[in-house]
């Protein structure tokens, strides 16, 4: 990196807008969505898709509620010639869909295009110029009068030879892109434009479609958002045009860029599922979409199963989604943080059907996309107490009680620590289960049953301790109270029970019970055990055991 101060670069001129509008709106409503995956997102692929694959991928985007698809390059190569005839020969384009293909300024391609959508009833004709000053410069070395006549030429010649397809009924649309928007000059976008439409001749009833490009982004969000409400005030025939956005990513703000311009008037959006596209790629519409869907806007998208989406994306295209890709991520729903994890399972009993979703550190109901509860929360060495209590409730039914959260948390804590990775939800039942209802030493239950006469259990016991076996009897106002004192005619250290709770596990025939008692030594710390069994009574004594064996010999 250069040292400071810095010579290499400069800011981005700022928009001359001290009336400027947008900051003061609300998104009100979904814009019109424009999938380019099978174009610009397809040709940023390392391996492009197949004929078969684009087939898969556009039937997923019809199924997703796009009514705009940009379907390919039918001039530039054979096999984006072959798709788009496929789509058409087919008859695999519904009615209410336009099929949208690009094009560049020349005549023969022009002709090749439309060769490629013969017989389709709704066609987008996508043509685009470059116009940025480097581009004028560098690229084409022609004045702005000229780079002007380009995009009229071509016009011009899609009216005459487009007028037989619209004649054979072919519903055909033009929308036009001065490629590299956000680096042109606006006085020169806005003349490009205009005369652009002046040869197309749109109304309100067949509006043009002018997309506003940022190819490269240089700006921060709040000068895109500047530059599409100047474009939006200074168009004299706004109520004929639809204007379009097209962001890529190369600051890492798409998203932002695209809500800033819907804001500044905006009324159509193209992207991409995920961002895919050319080096930072492009606008992710999933994200906006369902950044829309979180604010009460329903996107006209329907995500509900985003991990099959994500399945036919992946699959299709050979890249996969990041885990920390908003919304569709592997860990987006997952909690390793022991607050946050606390705080998530805290508030999800206080949701109630038909009021907000207001669930900490979940800003969607994963259930909504098709995401799982179960995931939610994850374990590692930085977990804390409650995240641990919410997977043992939520993946296997053990309801531990409060004051038992801190000891288990410390359990399973150390073991993904010794371990070094996460933990799955198996992994912690496992440690639970050795910690609290597998420990046989020093004590070992071998029997007990139970008499009661005149509101007084007497208990009889046979226990092993360190290998020796021991017969009890003892007598009390119920079955823990007689094992108490049963145990106290032992050497074992004596102990008071300070807490006991239970729950079924399961239901039917099958149900078992599940007790929770906490001991205190009468020198030393309180423990907890935990007891399993069909008979609710012999659950609890299982606990006490289980208690006492950790208070006598606690886990390393």
């Amino acid at each position: 990196m250069q040292p400071a101060p810095i010579s290499k670069y400069a800011p981005f001129p700022p928009v001359d807008l001290p009336n400027r509008q947008w900051p003061n709106r609300t998104i009100k409503h979904a814009p019109i969505w424009c999938s380019v995956d099978l174009r610009d997102g397809n040709q940023a692929l390392a391996q492009p898709m197949s004929v078969e694959e684009k087939i898969e991928f556009f039937d997923m985007l019809v199924r997703i509620g796009f009514k705009e698809i940009e379907v390919g390059f039918p001039s530039a190569s054979q096999i984006e010639f072959d798709f788009t005839r496929r789509l058409i020969d087919e008859k695999r384009i519904p009615d209410d869909v336009a099929i949208q293909i690009l094009c560049q300024c020349r005549e023969d391609l022009i002709t090749r295009s439309l060769e490629a959508v013969r017989g389709a009833k709704n066609v987008i004709f996508h043509l685009y110029n470059s116009t940025s000053p480097k581009q004028r410069e560098y690229v084409f070395n022609l004045p702005k009068e000229e780079i002007v006549q380009i995009p009229v030429r071509a016009i011009g010649q899609l009216k005459r030879d487009g007028a037989a397809l619209i004649a054979a009924g072919t519903r055909l649309r033009l929308e036009y892109s001065p490629e590299s928007f956000t680096s042109t000059e606006l006085e020169f976008a806005l003349e490009i434009c205009e005369a652009v439409s002046d040869v197309w001749g749109p109304t309100p009833d067949n509006k043009i479609i002018l997309n506003l490009p940022a190819t490269v982004e240089y700006a921060t969000p709040n000068v895109h958002a500047d530059q599409i409400e100047w474009m939006c005030t200074h168009l004299t025939r706004r109520d004929s045009t639809i204007v379009s956005l097209h962001t890529h990513n190369d600051r890492g703000t798409g998203v932002a860029a695209t809500e800033l311009a819907l804001l500044a008037g905006a009324d159509r959006v193209e992207g991409t599922l995920f961002g895919n596209g050319e080096r930072t790629g492009n606008l992710d519409i999933v994200t906006v979409a369902l950044n829309l869907y979180t604010h009460g806007i329903h996107p006209g998208l329907d995500l509900s199963d985003l991990n099959a989406v994500r399945d036919v994306y992946e699959r299709c295209t050979r890249l996969e989604v990041p885990p920390r890709q908003p919304y569709a991520g592997e860990l987006v729903f997952t909690a390793f943080s022991g607050s946050h994890q606390d705080a998530i399972k805290k508030s999800l009993p206080h949701q109630k059907p038909g009021k907000p979703w207001d669930v900490i550190y979940i800003p969607i109901d994963p259930a909504d996309i098709g995401r799982s509860y179960r995931a939610i929360i994850r374990i590692n060495s930085q977990s804390g107490k409650g995240g641990v209590a919410y997977v043992l409730e939520q993946a296997f039914g053990y309801q531990l009680p409060k004051l038992m959260h801190k000891e288990i948390g410390k359990v399973v804590n150390d073991l993904a620590d010794s371990k070094g990775t996460e933990l799955t939800a198996d992994e912690i039942r496992e440690a639970f289960q050795r910690e609290y209802l597998e420990r046989t030493q020093p004590v070992s239950l071998e029997h007990f049953k139970t008499t009661e006469r005149d509101s007084t259990v007497k208990c009889e016991a046979r226990i092993t301790v360190d290998g020796k076996v021991h017969a009890l009897t003892g007598t009390g106002n119920g079955p823990i109270d007689a094992f108490v004192r049963a145990l106290a005619t032992t050497d074992l250290p004596k102990f008071d029970v300070l807490n006991y709770s239970e729950h079924s596990l399961g239901a039917g025939a099958e149900a078992k019970a599940v007790s929770y008692i906490q001991v205190k030594l009468e020198r030393g710390s309180a423990y907890f055990g935990a007891g399993i069994d069909t008979n609710i009574e012999l659950a609890s004594i299982k606990a006490i055991v289980s208690a006492l064996n950790r208070a006598i010999k606690p886990a390393k």
